[in-house]
């Protein structure tokens, strides 16, 4: 099968370089001047540094040519782009694609100002097509370096999730499938959300302790607003769940962990955010699932710690005081 991944960030480039050890991979890029490089260096060293891509990895910026290449097999497009790309690099493609190509997103996170799960966002702008998530714990530096990962895809459509299976399961990545759609983005957009949270704890120095107890209480807040918008519980307790939001709130590589402690130490968002070069999915997701979970009258303290944080309102050390002040209650229920 053929595989054109569209969005040539260090995930998008680490998954073609998976892909490539056994299917041609086609990789897009919006800026002219990167697929030249990419096409004379054979390497991403903006966003994936010192990763040899192989010589089954063909590149360009034209969408049509990405789309024509993919009608000459059985095909999938891969969305590698970030939440706020998804719906133009959607909307574009929808024409062009062959009939017969499924379509799977990589980004993680809610769409700002609709509130929007990327399935949502897909079904507004693709018509009549195989569709699906490809989720779970995983450092694009680790799966460029052939490291072992487990990942889930997820869709309503067994023939996307076979399809899905074949391109991506084999070497040291293992593939689960799912059609819980709604848990296994929810996860995936949630915890960028409690990885900030984590490094503010880390960079305040409060502990393991206090780490743990952030961790176990970010996933309650998760699976609350999944049982609100249909997900299954189980669902949190797997890869997209758990396993996510356990890498990505004590992994060094996780970019909204660094956020994080760059804020527990006092600086300014917008410099940390200029400082990363790659986009944090947490910072824009924070308020979109803050509005999200007051609109369902769902209760989700540490999202609305982490957003008071992020638009200046409250010190670190002030939102994990008035975390810590809130009254007892139940674990459950």
């Amino acid at each position: 099968m053929r595989v054109a991944i569209f969005g040539a960030g260090a995930w998008g480039s680490a998954l073609a370089r998976h892909t490539a050890a056994r299917h041609p991979v086609m990789l897009w890029a919006r800026d002219p001047a990167l697929v030249e490089a990419l096409r004379r260096e054979r390497r991403n060293e903006r966003y994936l540094p010192g990763v040899e891509l192989p010589a089954t990895v063909a590149f360009t910026h034209r969408l049509d040519e990405a789309c024509e290449w993919l009608a000459q097999a059985p095909s999938l497009a891969v969305i590698g782009t970030a939440v706020a790309g998804l719906r133009p690099t959607l909307r574009a493609l929808d024409a062009r694609l062959p009939a017969t190509a499924g379509v799977v997103w990589l980004c993680k996170g809610i769409e700002a100002g609709t509130g929007r799960l990327p399935h949502q966002v897909a079904g507004e702008e693709l018509h009549g097509r195989a569709t699906g998530v490809l989720s779970g714990p995983s450092f694009a530096q680790e799966v460029a370096a052939a490291l072992p990962v487990a990942l889930t895809v997820a869709s309503a459509d067994a023939a996307l999730k076979a399809a899905a299976i074949e391109a991506f399961h084999h070497g040291p990545a293992r593939i689960y499938r799912s059609d819980d759609v709604v848990g296994v983005e929810l996860g995936g957009a949630l915890k960028n959300v409690m990885a900030i949270a984590a490094g503010i704890c880390d960079g305040l120095a409060l502990g393991h302790n206090a780490r743990a107890a952030l961790i176990t209480r970010g996933l309650a807040e998760t699976a609350r607003l999944g049982a609100a918008l249909g997900a299954r519980g189980e669902t949190f307790m797997g890869l997209a769940g758990l396993g996510d939001l356990v890498l990505t709130c004590t992994g060094d590589l996780s970019r909204n962990r660094r956020v994080g402690l760059a804020l527990a130490g006092g600086e300014a968002l917008s410099e940390i955010v200029a400082r990363l070069g790659h986009v944090a999915e947490g910072v824009p997701c924070a308020a979109a699932a803050d509005a999200l979970a007051r609109e369902l009258g769902v209760e989700m303290p540490i999202v609305a710690a982490v957003v008071a944080v992020l638009s200046g309102s409250l010190r670190p050390r002030d939102a994990v005081l008035a975390l810590l002040a809130r009254e007892s209650r139940a674990e459950h229920g």
